[in-house]
């Protein structure tokens, strides 16, 4: 079993898999820019949960 954020750094790693930044900064403004892009795609990111195997309940 895998963790939600397991799930998220190698979906992020994926994605910079053909990229070399030149920077330590340049390498950090790419990250941010997945990382905020991939927070308006509640898809993804339902699927890293449901990955977990875990059952999430709603609170009563």
């Amino acid at each position: 079993m895998t963790t939600p954020v397991e799930g998220l750094w190698a979906h992020i790693k994926r994605s910079l898999a053909n990229l070399a930044a030149r920077t330590l900064s340049e390498l950090e403004t790419l990250l941010r820019r997945r990382l905020k892009a991939l927070q308006y795609r509640h898809t993804i990111l339902g699927g890293f949960l449901a990955g977990t195997g875990l059952a999430l309940d709603r609170p009563n």
